[in-house]
């Protein structure tokens, strides 16, 4: 169907043949009848164009200009009855070839459908005395909608002159657009069902003789007059004072005044009371009083009481009871608005008495933080009522609390008091809360109350903590005795560090991997000035970078490992103590007894699972500050993000159970947002997290590329793939719940390592000078390292198997290249000697394992990095990278990640770089994940997928 064309499917005399076309750029007119009903809708062309051959054409008199006058000119036109002229007209209104006649006859339409859609309907009779339907009563925005189309409508609209003998004129639009707003009305609620909803009378589409009713409804149905509405004004002066009679005996509690207002006229109105005794017939005509009565009967049936107003011989005021009052307050006011009873209230109701659960320390507790949360007395927990956001007196508290009304007075206003309110003065008291569970009301402003999450708002010395522990930091003044100059995020991260611990609070700061965070440490050590030794807890690797670090930062200061054989706390005089975490677990009742100023567990993720004896044996160890460092708060899941801050400020994340209950799933699952913000808002100012595309940070590291290196398996690779792929999935689909899950993760790895080379699946010794020729990677591997050697450069290959880094190591060993094979096995001592040659320059090329080495070092003489498999967690392989893309590298990084096409490890880079619903969960759970895919979807993951 070609634009500006609308087929009309449906006639009164049966269906349109499909070719029966209506252009819309035809003009269009209205053309009234006795019953509304049976009014037609003309098309004609004012430029004399041809009409539709296969259509029913009609003569249609028309007005046409003529000169400075105007005259009568017979056109053919295409009428409609107007059922079927209204899905046509409608669908003009947005057609922009259509003609503006037709689309002002599709406005009119438009709101005509409105008007029946909302119950806009009146019973009224024809000048003949037949039955009709009106529009009405109509809002003053309906008159305005309907007067601004008839404004709009072009001479083509209305030129069908009257007739009448007078001189030659048009039809006012305005009365003819209110006749077309009748005859819709009239027409559509004549269904099949209408005699079971409406009535008889009003029904059928044949004409129904009603002389009974002549008198007050023939010039209602055939004027402009809009009619009058109802409106209750709600007079509260009359409290305890109407006599309630004929409310059954109840308490009066109020009035509502029935008021009459003239939709015509909207600045016309008048009580009931006048308009029964006649003292308004003038102004709002003498059919007003039966469509107030109409308007009373409609609304009651939305609120019965207004029953009574027609027992009474003038319908005007209306005592209610108490709780017709509440309900008139309350759900029944909404009602009535929609019925289009409009209610009243009187002045001076506020409507904005409101409730808080309010969290406040005990009169007399410190206000600076410190002696709040070493204070063990409880905090009040309770509800304050507001009103206009003005606490109310304990006083005016009790005056509610004694409330059995809806309304009170209360500081020389009434009040609405929603029952909710009254039980809440009733019963005020809360209980009591220790300071972590009032500092996390606090923070996250909402707190559970009988299984309901309600607004929570802090006062007092508590308030005042939250607003330090939320407001921002500037940078604070470093140490004097700091031999280092900080840069402003680390001077802010020192100034928030120095906040939390002065507070008696731990903190997590998580800057990305090689910001600093170790001299940030230290010059909160020296500004912190105890006594007492800091503690510093972390992997056998670091122990050595910690101490060089110390060394030069803050010279003089003492520094001691508490590891090996030899370990010893004794004449500890201030400074660090330094050990890793299988010490420390295995001697954590020695280091529980010695008094700290501060415990640091650098990479805490080693404590991530609170129920681990490392994590356990941490908790053990009392200090007035706890600080953890980390790249990575969440590996896996929020539960990860509990045990930190609950080991760094105990308490504050409530118990495990109840922290996944509340926050956890709902954040993990992305259901609930304002549960996400929530746990936001809780955790915000307990963990400091920058990384390195934040502003101020950029600048100050070089350019960093990465790549992606598509690697082709070699004939040997492809034959070994296909050949595990097909003997393991004969056995996964066979084999269901745990067994069926160990097989998966075995398949992965076993491809995985296929993958990187076939001697390192199959555990063959081979000769080095062998190699590179089965193994794609391996071959790849070289070219690099030649382009980069020729160069002077240096470069970091990271691989997860132990096994594939030897055979690295020994193959570039053959070929004369100087490397080094760090892995989990390697000695503190030659870890550290060998991080010295590559700094140095030594050592051209360090292969490390990923998992032994990917945090801590500091490597930065690397311009190069090559992960030579892929770990399938970004965050893993970024920590590895941050080895030498951390602060203190003068040089762009390339970072060379290798991928054997067609794989499943082609697969897993799509589907990350794509962030896919499988992606995000190996982002939260790794190859773990992969154990839950179907047989399909698993054999669709590993096949082997030949490239072109």
């Amino acid at each position: 169907m070609s634009t500006g064309t609308v087929a009309v499917a449906e006639r009164a005399g049966g269906s349109r043949e499909a070719g029966d076309l209506v252009p819309v750029r035809l003009a269009s007119v209205y053309l009234p009848a006795q019953l509304p009903r049976e009014g037609r809708v003309a098309f004609w062309d004012p430029d004399g164009g041809p009409l539709p051959a296969d259509g029913d054409t009609d003569e249609l008199t028309v007005v046409r200009p003529h000169g400075a006058s105007v005259r009568r000119r017979q056109v053919p036109a295409l009428t409609l009855p107007l059922a079927e002229a209204l899905p046509l007209l409608v669908r003009a209104r947005r057609d922009p070839s259509a003609h503006p006649a037709t689309a002002c006859w599709g406005a009119a339409a438009l709101h005509a459908l409105r008007l029946v859609a909302r119950g806009r309907l009146l019973p009224g009779l024809t000048p003949s005395g037949h039955d009709a339907w009106r529009a009405g009563p109509l809002e003053p925005d309906d008159i305005a909608h309907l007067r601004a189309v008839a404004a709009a409508l072009p001479p083509e609209g209305h030129a069908v002159p009257l007739a009448d003998p007078g001189p030659l004129r048009l039809p006012e639009p305005e009365a003819l657009v209110r006749s077309f707003l009748d005859a819709v009305a009239d027409t559509l609620p004549r269904t099949p069902a209408a005699p079971h909803t409406a009535g008889g009378p009003f029904a059928a589409r044949e004409p129904q003789a009603l002389p009974a009713a002549h008198d007050w409804a023939a010039e209602v149905a055939a004027g402009m007059d809009a009619g009058v509405r109802i409106s209750l004004r709600l007079d509260l002066s009359a409290y305890d004072v109407f006599d309630a009679g004929a409310v059954e005996g109840a308490r009066a509690a109020g009035a509502a005044i029935v008021q009459v207002h003239s939709l015509a006229d909207p600045t016309l109105m008048a009580d009931a009371a006048a308009l029964w005794a006649g003292e308004a017939d003038a102004a709002f005509g003498p059919r007003a009083r039966v469509d107030a009565a109409l308007a009373v009967r409609r609304a009651a049936r939305v609120w019965p009481p207004l029953d009574r107003l027609a027992e009474q011989d003038a319908p005007d005021v209306l005592a209610l009871s108490e709780e017709e009052l509440s309900e008139l307050l309350g759900v029944a006011a909404s009602r009535l608005a929609a019925a289009g009873v409009a209610v009243h209230w009187p002045r001076d109701l506020a409507r904005d008495l409101t409730a808080a659960a309010v969290v406040r320390p005990a009169p007399g507790s410190a206000t600076d933080g410190t002696g709040f949360f070493e204070s063990e007395d409880l905090l009040q927990f309770r509800w304050q009522l507001a009103l206009g956001g003005d606490p109310l007196s304990e006083a005016e508290m009790d005056t509610l609390a004694e409330a059995h009304r809806p309304v009170v007075r209360l500081r020389d206003r009434w009040v609405l008091v929603e029952p909710a309110l009254v039980r809440k003065a009733r019963k005020r008291e809360l209980g009591l809360l220790d300071p972590v569970d009032a500092l996390s009301v606090a923070l996250t402003g909402t707190a559970e109350v009988d299984g309901e999450t309600v607004e929570a708002v802090p006062a007092g010395a508590l308030a005042a903590l939250r607003d330090r522990l939320t407001a921002g930091l500037g940078p604070a003044e470093p140490p004097a005795a700091l031999a280092a100059t900080l840069r402003d995020y680390q001077l802010r991260g020192l100034a928030w560090l120095d906040l939390m611990t002065s507070l008696g609070l731990g903190g997590c700061l998580a800057d990305d991997m090689g910001l600093g965070k170790t001299i940030t440490l230290i010059a909160l050590h020296l500004k912190r000035a105890r006594t007492e030794p800091t503690l510093v807890v972390c992997p056998a690797s670091l122990l050595g970078n910690w101490q060089r670090e110390i060394t030069r930062f803050a010279p003089g200061v003492p520094v001691r490992r508490f590891h090996g054989p030899d370990r010893s706390l004794d004449g500890l005089d201030g400074g660090f103590v330094l050990t890793t975490y299988g010490t420390m677990r295995s001697a954590a009742a020695q280091l529980a007894e010695r008094p700290w100023g501060m415990v640091v567990a650098d990479e805490a993720q080693h404590v991530k699972n609170p129920y681990s004896a490392t994590a356990k044996a941490l908790r053990t160890i009392p200090a007035p500050a706890r600080v953890a460092l980390t790249g990575t708060p969440v590996e896996n899941n929020l539960s990860e993000l509990w045990a930190l801050l609950d080991w760094t400020t105990p308490g504050l994340l409530g118990p495990l159970k109840s922290f996944r209950a509340r926050h956890a799933r709902a954040v993990e699952n992305g259901e609930d947002q304002e549960a996400v913000e929530r746990l936001a808002r809780l955790v915000r100012p307990f963990l400091l997290r920058r990384k390195k595309s934040d502003p101020g940070i950029v600048p100050e590291l070089p350019p960093k590329t990465e790549t992606d290196h598509p690697v082709p398996l070699t004939r040997e690779q492809a034959a070994l793939y296909e050949a595990v792929v097909r003997e393991s999935m004969l056995a996964i689909e066979t084999t269901e719940g745990i067994a069926r899950r160990g097989l998966v993760l075995k398949l992965l790895g076993a491809l995985k390592q296929i993958c990187d080379h076939p001697a390192l699946y199959l555990k063959e010794d081979t000769h080095a000078d062998r190699l590179p020729a089965r193994s794609g990677k391996l071959a790849l591997l070289d070219e690099l390292l030649d382009t980069v050697l020729a160069e002077d450069g240096s470069v970091l290959v990271f691989t997860q198997y132990v096994g594939m880094a030897r055979l690295i190591t020994a193959h570039l060993s053959a070929r004369a290249v100087p490397v080094d094979l760090l892995h989990g096995g390697t000695p503190v001592a030659e870890r550290e000697r060998m991080v010295d040659r590559f700094q140095d320059g030594e050592t051209p090329v360090l292969v490390l394992s990923l998992k032994a080495a990917g945090t801590g070092l500091n490597l930065t003489r690397a311009g190069h990095v090559v992960h030579f498999d892929r770990w399938w967690n970004p965050a893993v392989e970024e920590q590895a990278t941050d080895r030498a893309y951390r602060i203190g590298q003068t040089q762009p990084v390339q970072v060379h990640r290798l991928v054997t096409e067609g794989t499943v490890e082609d697969r897993i880079a799509e589907m990350l770089e794509a962030k896919r619903a499988l992606a995000d969960a190996i982002l939260g759970s790794g190859e773990s994940a992969l154990t839950e895919l179907t047989d399909r979807e698993l054999s669709d993951l590993v096949s082997l997928r030949r490239t072109s």
